[in-house]
């Protein structure tokens, strides 16, 4: 993108709706996606940061008048400066407590979608982060009022730890000294300082630490950056439009460590459970969580990625044919093939997709698509072997019409109605079949073909046999005899084709339920992998946070958090039995339909074996 969109605007009403066209730059983003919103009240600078971190000068646009310049949330997507493959999407939200807005609950709706959509929030603020500051904070005290994590109320902090983003404070224009009692202080000190708690639970000092307490619960992954004024106030008006040397040093120095830990540090976009987030998932929360928020209902996280997994699954079966569809659409044209190789084509085709389809799909826990992946791949697999049959046959009956083509000439001008035409006949008849069966790439129905011929040629055999004056009766009866067990021959040479290519098939079935089961292990133990991993993320920021509350002498919250953390436990050890339950029975029923399948080739086997062994005696 050459210069930022408008993501999320309002209407003529003050609603919020999404627009279309940027919603079509995201669905084509394949790639994971870093997404950093910025927030802040309006006239703070917040756009020159972000424009810092697009790597330009100008882009996102920079007030220099007491009005809000930014409406809604605009977006910029760049490709990362330094995560290859990776696509860094910037937020950049309108200003929060414009007073021409009207709508008091704007500002917290604008502030929610930052929270939900970004993988690092910004705020942005202005002098210090005194208690001011954090009272201007106040949206993330409303969160959990606009935000669920599940449609029940068995919720608490830790679980919103895994959905939120981490948090960065900048503190623009600071002119204090980074002093705490004397004793100079880091930036990351100095934000921990300001979001100390009190000790009591009088009312005030409740209303104090709730926004502290909320900051430190919602967002335990905090960091912190102090800018100095940039330049003269008669040119910060023109802060874009200024070259390096007109700005402070040390306004470029802290700028250049803030774009910097972004880069280094900011991590990919992730849902529960540790599934990544590209841009085209991007797309659809976007959707979700907009649509929600401006019908006035609350969104639930939880349903919100069931409603982008639907869509990402279907997605991912549809990407999974599309693979094996293309490869055996390439295939066709060598048609007919020998079933061996339509069977192996099948199988290569069937991993790629298989891998396709779980390189996209998520929360696929009862292994609804990825059945549905596996029937309609049969399905189109039935479909090509239907094609190679006839393909078969077609290139068998032209060769054999043309072979026989200097036989049916002669049967048209009489050439065998003479004493001894039925011996000159069955040579004939026998050189056909000889160089039919010289012949390479009939392909599955040579066999079969082949024996439909020789039954169509018994009427002009058994014609010319009858007529022919120079074999006794003896003679005739033994060449009946020698026909039909020509005849008797190549349908159990038919038949034995036939048993072959079953039992080829049956192979086929065993080798791409192996691969499918090896595959589907590897997706179930990445997933739980990453659900344990989350787990102890959001376990270490509770941990830590307790931590510093004994530290600090809050051993009343302290303990609460105890109890907190262990119910945490609980809840993770049985979602891990529950997803490992949910897997298995996903194991068992791939095995019980390849079991299936087996089971009816083996009958059909078993048929087929009786019927040569009957014809054989």
């Amino acid at each position: 993108m050459q210069s930022p969109v408008c993501l999320i605007d309002n209407d003529v009403d003050g609603k919020l709706y999404v627009k279309e066209s940027a919603l079509q730059i995201l669905q084509k983003i394949e790639q994971p996606v870093v997404v950093v919103a910025v927030v802040g009240l309006y006239r703070t600078g917040k756009s020159y940061l972000m424009n810092r971190l697009a790597g330009q000068q100008t882009g996102f646009e920079l007030g220099s008048t007491i009005e809000s310049k930014t409406k809604g949330i605009w977006m910029w997507c760049v490709p990362h400066p330094t995560k290859a493959g990776t696509t860094l999407v910037l937020l950049d939200t309108e200003g929060l407590g414009d007073v021409d807005k009207g709508d008091s609950k704007h500002d917290t709706k604008i502030f929610c979608l930052a929270v939900l959509l970004s993988s690092t929030l910004v705020n942005n603020s202005q002098g210090t982060i005194d208690n001011k500051a954090i009272e201007e904070l106040q949206y993330v005290t409303e969160l959990t009022e606009y935000i669920k994590v599940k449609s029940s109320d068995d919720e608490d902090d830790i679980e919103f730890v895994k959905f939120f983003p981490s948090f960065i404070w900048v503190v623009r224009d600071f002119t204090l000294e980074q002093k705490i009692k004397g004793k100079s202080v880091t930036e990351d000190q100095y934000l921990e300082f300001a979001l100390k708690l009190k000790s009591g639970n009088s009312r005030p000092v409740k209303e104090f630490n709730l926004p502290r307490e909320c900051i430190r619960n919602y967002f335990p992954s905090r960091k912190c950056f102090t800018f100095p004024f940039p330049t003269t106030s008669e040119k910060v008006s023109r802060l874009e439009s200024l070259d390096s040397a007109d700005l402070s040093s040390e306004f470029l120095e802290v700028t250049d460590r803030f774009c910097k830990f972004i880069f280094d540090k900011s991590e990919i976009k992730k849902l529960k459970d540790g599934y990544i987030v590209t841009g085209r998932v991007l797309c659809q929360l976007v959707k979700t969580y907009v649509d929600t928020i401006s019908s006035g209902q609350v969104p639930f996280l939880e349903n919100a990625v069931l409603t982008v997994s639907v869509i990402e699954n279907e997605a991912a079966v549809k990407e999974g044919l599309q693979v094996y569809q293309s490869g055996m659409e390439k295939l066709k044209d060598s048609f007919p093939l020998e079933l061996r190789d339509v069977c192996a084509e099948h199988q290569r085709l069937s991993s790629i997709a298989t891998q396709t389809f779980m390189g996209r799909s998520f929360k696929d826990s009862e292994g609804t698509y990825t059945k549905c992946l596996e029937e309609e791949m049969n399905k189109l697999f039935d479909g090509y072997l239907h094609q190679n049959e006839e393909a078969s046959k077609k290139r068998c009956e032209n060769l054999l019409t043309t072979l026989s083509a200097p036989m049916t000439e002669k049967l048209k001008k009489g050439f065998y109605a003479i004493a001894g035409g039925y011996v000159l006949f069955s040579q004939d008849l026998e050189d056909i079949v000889k160089k039919y069966k010289t012949q390479a790439n009939k392909g599955v129905k040579a066999e079969d073909t082949l024996e439909e011929f020789l039954k169509q040629k018994s009427v002009d055999s058994n014609a010319i046999l009858q007529a022919d004056k120079k074999l006794t009766e003896t003679e005739r009866k033994i060449m009946e005899k020698r026909e039909k067990a020509v005849l008797l021959a190549q349908e159990i040479n038919t038949k034995e084709q036939k048993q072959r290519q079953l039992e080829e098939k049956m192979e086929a079935e065993r080798k791409s339920n192996e691969e499918r089961m090896r595959q589907m292990k590897e997706k179930m133990d990445e997933e739980i992998k990453l659900q344990r991993e989350e787990a102890e993320r959001a376990m270490d920021s509770k941990l830590r946070e307790q931590a510093a509350l004994l530290e600090k002498g809050f051993n009343e919250k302290a303990d609460r958090m105890t109890k907190d953390i262990e119910d945490f436990k609980r809840k993770n050890k049985e979602a891990e039995k529950k997803s490992d339950k949910l897997f298995k029975k996903v194991i068992e029923n791939m095995n019980k339909r390849h079991d299936e399948t087996v089971n009816l080739m083996m009958r059909q086997h078993s048929v087929q074996m009786k019927t040569i062994m009957s014809i054989k005696k």
